[in-house]
């Protein structure tokens, strides 16, 4: 693990104490003056991420912030912000009402981190949420990033570019490069050899922006002492490289997901192919020319794709391969390989599989994600990755999904387990989300615990968590928490996040309603939330998270009216079902998508205008819009991964979860009335068309929310509430 120290970021301090303060100023404004921050890194003695906190004599300044790195010098000033002034920060907004005085410490307080690294980042939520940011929302995120403690994550931006050039320099041409790169909504599965050409090609002006980014994030990353982690190259390649080297010996994959050839099967090269290592070192040799490195490096071979042959021999190859092509451009080179094909396939990935992968690196020059470890954790089976180091990710969300989920306990306890495991390789704790901006408590939860050496009182915590997000004591809201706390965000056993509720799925006579909680503790939390609203309803936290809750409230409701329906059809209850039918299609559905248009960070057209911002002219506009919509709906051409990335947002629901509804209900009256049966294939090749139309309907949703969401709620639960 010697080579694990050697990648503590290398900043000069002043660089990262400048950088720490300016997050400082652009966090609190002129109230910055009143923090001393600095960094020492002698403070860390070589071990973890430290920080110190204690308040010097004089008034001048009410507390000093003294950190190893600019990271945790920001994670000290977070933990002063959060248990002394009340503060709170998240993705949904911030509590900043500082009180004044700033408050003084009696005692000094001293904090490492129990391990070298917290992660953040999935592949996935590049495209599931990242895809259209510009600078500003990506400098909110970093300086988030660094409050939050975080000090290793990807910097994936503008790759695209690079290997644009790396190709053109081999000899292919741009229409073969064309049919290579996806659209930007897509991105995430194309470099992990999974997608190719669907809703692209990529436009020059793609590029440029993108690589103008990838300066930014790399510079502002580094400068607060964070560990970047750039993209190398995995083996996956244009069919244009067989039209230049015939004699290359390159192999189809198979079909990923839903996908048939035409989109996917994408050629891989043959570890043992010396173009192998020429293509891997000039990408790698020319993103460090273009951005610098901090020696770690990202490559999935197999993400969700079964590897060419099981034996052993040709699995350590191809690893060993991926990691020579690295250390011929960086002698120094760190291997970060997600963990998730091990779970993934666990037929394939046998003990013996997973070994010969592993050791295809040598020993402590790899780290791998335990990417899904709050579920299904790998290294209590692999013997702690045989030796190679880990990191305990928390995954949380798939495709970006809204709903109220969180598996508490099992983050609650989880790492602290993995590094009492026997002969633990456990070198820090992550959060590996597909997509972001969503259940907020979760990520603060987690954040905390990369910090802590023993579990936290949960109910407790989560009374102090709701004071400090609204800044004020509230014992309505306070249960409402701990109702939430038991129910929704206590999944316990195997929990997978995707939303499977039917308000978001294509209708059918088969959908689960399963929930693994008492759904009455969500009503009973919506009704206290609501009668905080008088004291709380200025705080931005708060409405979101009333619009939130009462946003589960309505899927509940929606699973119930569903069942009513598929009764009433299935006694051949006319009456019945036009009566269940109807408050769903020509009620809650409607009023659903008004209280979500309600709010600025549930809106449609918050995507779609981030999407068409990217663009450069009206032809780019038009290709990213129809991406962004293709994303949280069809995800390709034709329903491949349909409704897998399914958001509930004010205009999506109405104009496409509702209407394949009206469409579903109208079809089981006709069957009804008509005597004919239902047939659900009949009835999909009528909501795709439907689905496709939403695609494609040009029309313009606003990005600017609309009406009272606290009146909004109470309507909807005096209406509801059962």
């Amino acid at each position: 693990l010697l080579l694990l120290a050697a990648t503590a970021a290398r900043a000069g301090d002043p660089r990262q104490e400048e950088a720490v303060r300016a997050l400082a100023r652009r966090l609190l404004g002129p109230r910055a003056a009143a923090v001393s921050l600095s960094v020492d890194p002698a403070l860390a003695a070589g071990g973890p991420d430290t920080y110190r906190l204690w308040s010097p004599p004089g008034a001048a300044v009410a507390v000093a912030v003294t950190g190893s790195s600019g990271v945790a010098a920001a994670a000290g000033l977070y933990r002063y912000l959060r248990d002394f002034c009340g503060c709170h920060l998240s993705w949904s907004g911030a509590q900043l009402r500082l009180p004044d005085p700033l408050p003084r410490l009696r005692a000094e307080i001293r904090a490492a981190a129990p391990g070298r690294y917290r992660y953040y980042q999935n592949v996935c939520a590049q495209s599931y949420s990242f895809a259209w940011w510009d600078w500003a929302r990506w400098e909110r995120e970093i300086d988030w990033m660094a409050l939050s403690g975080i000090n290793l994550a990807p910097a994936f931006a503008g790759q695209e570019a690079v290997w644009q050039r790396v190709y053109r320099n081999l000899g292919l041409n741009q229409s073969e490069i064309d049919k290579y790169f996806t659209g930007p909504a897509f991105l995430a599965w194309n470099r992990m050899g999974n997608l190719r050409r669907w809703a692209g090609p990529l436009p020059p002006a793609w590029h440029f922006k993108q690589l103008y980014l990838q300066y930014r994030i790399v510079e502002r990353m580094r400068s607060l002492g964070m560990i970047t982690v750039l993209p190398a190259f995995a083996g996956h390649v244009p069919q244009g490289i067989l039209r230049v080297f015939p004699r290359v010996n390159a192999t189809r994959l198979g079909r990923w997901s839903h996908f048939d050839c035409t989109y996917s099967c994408i050629y891989l090269l043959d570890p043992e192919d010396p173009m192998f290592q020429v293509i891997g070192t000039l990408f790698l040799k020319e993103l460090i020319k273009e951005f610098g490195t901090d020696h770690v490096y990202s490559a999935d071979t197999f993400n969700e794709m079964t590897p060419l042959s099981s034996d052993p021999a040709y699995l350590s190859g191809v690893s060993n391969a991926v990691f020579r092509s690295m250390t011929a451009a960086d002698p120094k080179a760190l291997w970060l390989m997600q963990g998730w094909l091990f779970q993934h396939q666990p037929d394939f990935w046998q003990p013996a599989q997973v070994r010969a992968l592993l050791h295809g690196v040598p020993l402590g020059r790899m780290i791998v994600l335990d990417l899904f470890a709050e579920s299904k954790p790998v290294y209590q089976w692999t013997e702690s990755f045989y030796g190679q180091p880990f990191i305990w990710c928390m995954l949380h969300n798939f495709g970006g999904n809204h709903g109220l989920f969180g598996t508490v306990e099992a983050i609650n306890h989880g790492p602290f387990a993995a590094r009492r495991f026997p002969n633990s390789t456990m070198v820090g704790t992550g959060l590996v989300p597909e997509g972001i901006e969503q259940n907020d408590m979760v990520y603060e939860l987690m954040n905390e615990l990369g910090w802590r050496q023993e579990p936290l009182d949960l109910p407790s915590w989560v009374t102090r968590y709701a004071e400090r997000r609204y800044g004020a004591p509230n014992a309505a809201a306070a249960g409402a928490w701990r109702l939430l706390l038991r129910s929704a965000y206590n999944c316990t056993g195997v929990c997978v996040n995707h939303n499977r509720s039917p308000l978001v799925r294509r209708p059918s006579l088969r959908m689960d309603t399963e929930l693994w909680y008492n759904a009455s503790d969500v009503y009973e939390a919506w009704r206290l939330l609501l009668s905080a609203g008088a004291e709380l309803g200025s705080s931005p936290t708060f409405l979101y998270d009333l619009v939130d809750v009462t946003r589960q409230a309505a899927q509940q409701l929606v699973g119930d009216y569903y069942l009513s329906i598929r009764q009433a059809f299935q006694s051949h209850a006319l009456p019945e079902l036009l009566t269940a039918g109807g408050v769903l299609v020509y009620d809650l559905l409607p009023e659903l998508d008004s209280l979500l248009s309600s709010h600025s960070l549930f809106l449609l057209g918050r995507w779609l205008e981030s999407a068409r911002a990217a663009a450069t002219s009206d032809r780019e506009a038009e290709q990213y819009e129809l991406n962004a919509r293709n994303q949280v709906t069809l995800w390709g051409p034709s329903g491949n991964i349909l409704d897998y990335a399914n958001k509930q947002l004010g205009g999506l629901v109405l104009d496409y979860y509702t209407v394949r509804w009206s469409l579903f209900v109208s079809a089981l009256v006709e069957s009804l009335n008509s005597g004919r049966p239902f047939h659900q294939d009949q009835f999909n090749q009528a909501v795709f068309q439907v689905e496709r139309g939403f695609i494609y309907n040009k029309k313009r949703y606003p990005a600017v929310p609309a009406g009272d969401a606290m009146e909004i709620s109470r309507k909807l639960f005096l209406k509801y509430y059962p």
